[in-house]
């Protein structure tokens, strides 16, 4: 009786105090100098340099994880910012529109767990998950444009995403079980588009759940399977203690396992330079193995053949 009558007496500030370790927060931050210049076009944006603005930020955001407020960090991206309020059909230069769109990334947006780091080594993580997320989203137009396929009337990009599942799943169970760091790239209608995905397969045979990642993967190996768009996917491989990795080339819808020469020649040959890189010590540079050949346009015409 004791106990609940110390529970009764805890006064308004207490309480509210413990309601606020419970209520998350989500702060989003202008990166670049580019996009703080953009913020300073709205009057009611009362910030007027970028590396002090970044130190309040840093400063706001240690105070919260001081209180022991789960705080999450996300990119306030200035021109989507325009496109949200453009949508919403609300004021751009009001701190309530800001609010409700920190809100929107918190919900939908790439955002990172603040553990107390500074932000000149958060940021790089902010807009990497930018930029994954953006690829993944233009990855998606590209599959959706596509429309149904007219002799079976097939969605186009759905059959794509189809393949890359099957495709990906091959990728780790050739590779056997580890820890798999995957890269897609595919040069895109508009710019190249690129997905990591780190994934764990288990000596059973199992991996982990679904993840976002894995999502943006596949999306992004469809969109070049359905649209021939040449590009490529390297895995790296670690199991016990060992490392090694493997590659094929994206083309004609196509994935072509490339030899061991090549993988070699590709991880030792600087891409902006062309001269060669000294191999990694401990890297064991290994030829890709054949995937299943059945991209959305062969499954389609399978399907039309069995249809006979």
């Amino acid at each position: 009786m004791a106990h609940h009558g110390r529970r009764g007496r805890r006064g308004p500030e207490t309480a509210r105090r413990a309601l606020r370790r419970e209520a998350p927060s989500t702060v989003a931050v202008v990166a670049d100098p580019a996009g703080f210049a953009a913020m300073r076009r709205y009057t009611t944006f009362a910030f007027d340099d970028h590396h002090r603005y970044l130190r309040q930020t840093e400063g706001l955001l240690r105070s919260l994880t001081a209180q022991g407020v789960h705080t999450r960090v996300g990119l306030f991206e200035p021109d989507d910012y325009a496109h949200f309020c453009a949508q919403e059909r609300i004021d751009p230069d009001t701190p309530d529109s800001r609010a409700r769109y920190v809100a929107e990334i918190a919900a939908t947006g790439a955002t990172v767990r603040y553990r107390g780091q500074p932000l000149d080594r958060l940021l790089p993580l902010l807009l990497d998950g930018w930029e994954r997320q953006e690829a993944g989203e233009r990855a998606t137009d590209a599959l959706t444009g596509l429309g149904t396929c007219p002799g079976c009337g097939k969605d186009l990009g759905q059959e794509a995403l189809d393949a890359a599942a099957v495709i990906l799943d091959r990728l780790t169970a050739g590779a056997g079980p580890g820890t798999h760091h995957l890269v897609c790239s595919v040069t895109g209608a508009t710019g190249p588009l690129a997905a990591v995905l780190r994934i764990e397969r288990t000596p059973r045979g199992g991996t982990e759940p679904a993840t976002a990642e894995e999502s943006a993967f596949r999306t992004v190996l469809a969109s070049g399977l359905a649209t021939g768009r040449p590009g490529g996917v390297v895995m790296r491989t670690t199991r016990d203690g060992n490392e090694e990795v493997r590659g094929w080339s994206l083309k004609g819808g196509r994935l072509r396992p490339l030899t061991e020469a090549e993988v070699f020649s590709a991880y030792c040959t600087d891409s902006r330079t062309g001269d060669p890189v000294p191999p990694e010590p401990g890297l064991t540079y290994r030829a890709g193995f054949p995937l299943p050949e059945h991209t959305a346009e062969e499954r389609r015409h399978g399907r039309r053949e069995e249809d006979r």
